[in-house]
């Protein structure tokens, strides 16, 4: 059977990523062919600041040299410019007379400078920045000229003007808006940066409009706006890139700025889809390398026939290196609305964090200095993350460390050379790499324009940390973490135990569950154990209680009543139950809750012995993970301290405080605040929410502090304050306390519940049940 022929129309970074995914995915599906308009292979565009500043050769930016294409059946062919495609008769045209069929074509044109309509833009000695041969022409120009002029304050005019600095002429940069890089910084990292720039000796005028390009032939210099001249032999036009969407227009294919494509990167006609710069999904066309390669990636499962995620957009970000300084920009930076959440500056050591928020919501951020955080800000600002995760942890290490482990394994550090974490990772720990230098010679990251450098110097950093402490720490392990067994009995840790557990229950139970009349189940451990080929035949003091716990929590969710029973002989079962005391090891730890009842102060009149019994009714010889001390206090001072239990509920002007993850042993830990309550039934709502999620999550014996940190206080924090599943949390101890179902949460209204309960002393439970009938 034949290949179909794939045709790509571009032979830069989004089309060539594109290509190298189908390869990954599938090498054989197709017969590929590339045309490029340039006379060499793929390159790095990101790297040509890099060669004019003469850091690189020309060969160190090739992404894949020749024999890559021929390794991997590719037919290459370049110096050619496609200028017609016929999407009846399904082939392609160059200028040159080559004619090309296609079964799929990708249209990967890129995009092209922006030329300003300045007079005297077509002038000699006035070129923009885009390809190598434009770095060949900018270091020609440098062997006779001294005076030159960059028009355009971003990022690429930035790096166009070091790069002229390199070369031995003055740079001066010309920029209409009031600071340089306006659409990524504000004011004040902008100005930090312009100090950084200008001692090196690149000079600025801003504010500036260019009126005309000045001299006969050839450039001369500069007249603005306001009637003042610049002197200038070479001029360097740096104001942005314009897609190239004039032979998609011309074939009939829909165009706006860019060519339209939708989630899966196809244009208005079947067979064509169009990546990169030269597309514009969702009105939006990205410059960025970052959004280009995930559309590559959806476009190569796409043909690659596989299952995968549409493609929804890209958070625009930008982690770079300018002229030798860190700075990242991520999300919105400016607008109607947005707001300071945190603004840090240290002078001493140049550094500077921003990040802005909306209705409470993490929108935009900017680094400057020290862009190790970078990563763990675009999480948050790609999930609109609520601003109290900004927060810091308490005991938190250096903030750099905690960013590179709380990055995903598979998350991209180095966008330029589309190297992951896990990548790192594996060098460092398999060859034992001790710098960000040694990283990049072995993965390449950072090797482009060095933004992620700090990433990566993070990422060391941390995997030396957690080898020096023996294996702990927050470093994310490559390879399969290792798991510490419940007991000596299995390999199973808790984690495994109870997805096993659940797995039995759900899926294999024909074997253990014995259907008895009416609803009612049994459950044998014993029968359990030998599912999971357990090391003994009856278990020990240890696994037991935690076996016997995960199954009652497992089964409390089910619409029947169950038994869990032991079907060895009684007198095993004697001596089991009297083991498990000669080892001072319980079969249920339960909520211990105290209060003091003592008169309140005057403004808070709230009934602290009403909050308990609410408590009380609902968990009242409830299984637990552990021991749990639930402490209630009519005010701060009281003989009941809220801060040092595992969850404690404090009194105030403004209601209830609810606290959670405290303890009183040494060392004391104060707990954290979960969130705030206007009465008693709200608070009692909110704390048994949080002790069914602590029952249903955490570990046998584990601590509801432990808990706390393994889960992430925050993260425990966001998930209890979404009132719909706050309620169906809380709802679900009620229902099962009482042998229901969980039909109950999703028909049980909060607004009815509150009323049926306020101004009355029923507890939880009966209003509950008021409520139901």
């Amino acid at each position: 059977m034949s290949k179909k022929k794939l045709v790509i129309i571009g032979n830069g970074m989004a089309g060539v990523k594109c290509v190298e995914e189908i390869i990954a995915l599938e090498p054989d599906r197709y017969e590929i062919v590339i045309y490029g308009n340039e006379p060499r292979p793929n390159y790095n565009r990101i790297m040509l600041s890099k060669v004019l500043q003469g850091e690189h050769s020309l060969q160190d930016i090739i992404i894949n040299d020749w024999n890559w294409y021929k390794e991997h059946g590719i037919r290459l062919c370049t110096g050619e410019t496609v200028h017609r495609i016929n999407t009846q008769a399904n082939y392609i045209e160059t200028e040159s007379g080559i004619r090309e069929t296609y079964d799929i074509l990708i249209l990967a044109t890129g995009s092209s400078p922006f030329v300003p309509p300045i007079p005297g833009i077509d002038k000699e000695r006035v070129m923009s920045f885009r390809t190598i041969d434009d770095c060949t022409r900018m270091s020609e120009y440098s062997k006779e000229y001294r005076k030159a002029a960059v028009i355009g304050g971003g990022l690429l005019g930035l790096e166009a003007a070091r790069g002229l600095l390199h070369l031995g002429m003055e740079a001066v940069v010309v920029h209409n808006a009031h600071y340089i890089m306006n659409r990524q910084l504000d004011l004040k990292a902008a100005s930090m940066l312009q100090q950084e720039l200008e001692a090196q000796g690149m000079t600025f005028l801003l504010a500036k409009n260019t009126q005309k390009i000045i001299g006969r032939s050839q450039a001369q210099g500069l007249l603005f706006t306001d009637g003042s001249k610049l002197e200038a032999q070479v001029v360097v036009v740096a104001v942005g890139i314009r897609p190239n969407v004039d032979l998609a227009r011309r074939s009939g294919i829909a165009t706006n700025r860019a060519i339209v494509v939708d989630d899966y990167m196809r244009t208005s006609v079947r067979g064509i889809y169009a990546v990169g710069e030269c597309a514009e999904h969702r009105g939006i066309s990205y410059g960025l390398v970052a959004p280009l390669y995930e559309q590559g990636k959806v476009l190569a499962r796409t043909l690659c026939g596989q299952d995968t995620p549409e493609y929804k957009g890209s958070i625009p970000y930008s982690q770079l290196k300018v002229s030798g300084v860190d700075v990242f920009s991520a999300g919105e930076i400016s607008g109607e609305g947005l707001q300071t959440a945190i603004q840090t500056l240290d002078g001493i050591r140049g550094t500077y964090k921003k990040v802005l928020m909306k209705a409470g919501k993490v929108r935009g951020a900017i680094l400057f200095g020290d862009t190790a955080e970078g990563r763990a800000l675009l999480g948050l600002v790609q999930r609109g993350a609520e601003v109290a995760e900004l927060a810091p942890r308490e005991d938190a290490p250096d903030p750099a460390e905690m960013a590179a482990a709380a990055l995903p394994d598979q998350e991209t550090v180095c966008a330029c050379n589309n190297v992951t974490k896990a990548v790192i990772m594996k060098a460092i720990q398999g060859q034992g790499l001790q710098t960000a230098d040694q990283v990049r010679e072995q993965t390449k990251a950072s090797g482009s324009c060095g933004g992620c450098r700090p990433m990566v110097a993070a990422l060391v950093k941390h995997t030396h940390n957690q080898k020096n402490n023996g294996g702990a720490g927050t470093v994310t392990q490559l390879e399969e973490k290792s798991v510490i067994p419940v007991c000596s009995c299995t390999y199973l840790g808790h984690a495994g135990l109870k997805e096993a557990l659940d797995h039995i229950l759900r899926e294999e139970h024909m074997d253990i569950l014995h259907h008895q009349p009416v609803i009612t189940r049994q459950i044998d451990i014993t029968l359990i154990l030998q599912k999971l080929d357990w090391g003994t035949e009856q278990g020990c003091t240890v696994c037991r209680p935690s076996i016997h716990y995960y199954l009652q929590v497992s089964t409390s969710t089910m619409n029947e009543r169950v038994t869990i029973t032991d079907e060895h002989p009684a007198a095993e079962r004697v001596g089991m139950q009297q083991h498990l005391m000669e080892a001072g090891i319980k079969r249920k730890h339960e909520i211990q809750i105290r209060w003091d009842d003592g008169n309140p102060l005057s403004s808070y009149t709230l009934d602290v012995g009403d909050l308990a019994a609410k408590l009380r009714s609902s968990w009242t010889d409830a299984h637990m993970p552990s021991l749990v001390n639930v402490g209630i206090a009519p005010r701060p001072g009281s003989l009941v301290s809220a801060l040092v239990q595992d969850l404690g509920l404090l009194a105030s002007p403004v209601g209830w405080e609810i606290y959670a993850g405290g303890h009183a042993e040494h060392p004391v830990k104060e707990g954290r605040l979960l969130g705030v309550a206007e009465t008693e039934l709200q608070a009692a709502l909110l704390a048994t929410a949080c002790l069914q999620w602590y029952r249903q999550t955490a570990w046998y014996d584990e601590p509801l502090w432990a808990w706390t940190e393994r889960l992430g206080f925050m993260a425990i924090r966001e998930t209890l304050l979404d009132d719909q599943f706050q309620k169906e949390l809380a709802m679900g101890i009620i229902a099962e306390r009482q042998g229901w179902g969980n039909e109950i949460t999703r028909e049980f209204r909060i607004d009815s519940f509150k009323a049926s309960c306020k101004g009355d002393s029923m507890s939880v439970l009966q209003c509950a049940v008021q409520n139901d009938r």
